[in-house]
């Protein structure tokens, strides 16, 4: 008889493991036990823009920036009408990396604002269905998934749940996905298993890449101080040491 072949687990059909409410509630009580109150944009774009120049900067120098590009172009008019080259020497004068792409995506999604909706204002985004805006801010250019869900989680307080390196790096290393699986089937999978409730998945977006920079980190993970080393598979390839330890759970 021919072995039946077990078929791949897909984002639609992985359960959610039992373990994953706890995984939630340590990550809470360690980094984010009180989230703060939703609030919304008073215009998306903006969101939209310094979400743009968050991408690989730190968060001093994503607010340095969009405060000089604010500065110098008080309305986003003034920015399309400079073009990317202005754009650009106002990112490279106010410091951080990737300035000349960062400022082709920036007046790619002004430009492309103009032509398909006449203004460069996201304001009706706040009364669209959660489907509706991602639909508009994915038919960008130089807006993805992961920009999608920012603004939707960050500006417009909707359910979403964007997946950076360290959400990917943890739920591969906890076993919660597989390991191939990259940050949009990541995504796709929490999306679907977490709780569809703002501050559950703020809080769990928040904590878990504070938990990915200070603990579980690409190189020399601090296994020994991580809340969550009794749920993690692979603590005793990452820190064989500590494997079998109980998790410390710190105030």
């Amino acid at each position: 008889m021919t072995a039946q072949v077990a078929s791949r687990p897909t984002p639609d059909t992985l359960p959610a493991p039992p373990h994953l409410p706890e995984v939630a509630r340590r990550l809470r009580e360690r980094y984010l036990p009180d989230p703060p109150v939703p609030t919304r944009m008073a215009e998306p774009l903006d969101g939209l823009i310094s979400t743009i120049l968050s991408q690989q900067n730190t968060a001093p120098i994503t607010r340095r920036q969009f405060a000089a590009l604010k500065t110098v172009y008080p309305r986003w008019e003034a920015a399309l009408a400079d073009g990317p080259d202005g754009i650009e020497t106002v990112l490279k004068e106010a410091g951080g990396g990737l300035s000349r792409i960062k400022a082709g995506y920036i007046h790619a999604a002004l430009a492309h604002l103009d032509e398909t909706r006449g203004e460069l204002s996201l304001r009706d985004l706040r009364d669209l269905p959660d489907d509706a805006v991602r639909a508009l801010l994915e038919d960008m250019p130089g807006v993805g998934m992961k920009t999608a869900s920012c603004v939707l989680l960050f500006d417009l307080a909707r359910p979403a749940m964007p997946v950076d390196t360290h959400i990917w790096r943890l739920a591969g290393r906890l076993g919660l996905t597989p390991e191939p699986w990259n940050a949009v089937k990541v995504e796709r999978w929490f999306d679907r298993v977490l709780p569809r409730e703002w501050a559950d998945r703020y809080t769990f977006h928040v904590s878990a890449i504070r938990h990915g920079r200070e603990t579980c980190r690409a190189r020399h993970p601090r296994c020994d101080t991580c809340v969550l080393l009794d749920l993690c598979p692979a603590a005793a390839l990452l820190a064989p040491a500590t494997a079998g330890r109980p998790a410390m759970l710190q105030p």
